[in-house]
């Protein structure tokens, strides 16, 4: 119908406002970084227990692959330098209600310098079959689909 046409931007405002009350909403993203051996970067960060693939939480303006691109640089130190290939989708409403998160392989990266400072504990390379004590039953399930094919649960 025409006449919503017209009404629309009059509409909008008020539409966007709603739907901020009532569809709250947060994004984050992690990277599956792979190495030439086939290693799996992993970090365990200082404020949380467990071994966690780098990532974090996708900023008011930004993509998902530029906030991709920062969290790798500010907490491991790795810039991309070819395009992240997006493996899974995943709700994480259990721990933070209408958190959602994105998991990306990348392959293509340089090292640099990590511009977070006190936020990594440990960062390490392992390989899938050797992943260390502490990875989270999640990180490893996400690997696994990631790598072996398993379907992706749609849960973190």
């Amino acid at each position: 119908m025409i006449w919503r046409r017209r009404v629309e931007p009059f509409a909008r405002p008020f539409f966007r406002l709603q739907a901020r009350l009532t569809r709250g909403l947060t994004l984050g993203v992690r990277g599956l970084v792979l190495d030439g051996e086939g290693r799996i970067l992993l970090l365990e960060h200082t404020y949380i227990h467990g071994w966690y693939m780098p990532g974090g939480g996708v900023e008011r303006g930004e993509t998902m692959v530029q906030a991709l691109h920062r969290e790798l640089i500010e907490e491991a130190g790795i810039e991309m330098t070819g395009p992240p290939t997006l493996v899974s989708v995943h709700d994480n409403g259990q721990m933070f209600s209408g958190d959602h998160v994105l998991i990306y392989r990348l392959e293509e990266w340089r090292s640099v310098p990590p511009t977070q400072e006190g936020e990594i504990l440990k960062l390490g390379w392992f390989a899938p079959d050797a992943l260390p004590e502490g990875t989270t039953r999640s990180t490893r399930a996400r690997i696994r689909e990631a790598l072996e094919g398993e379907a992706a649960d749609t849960k973190w």
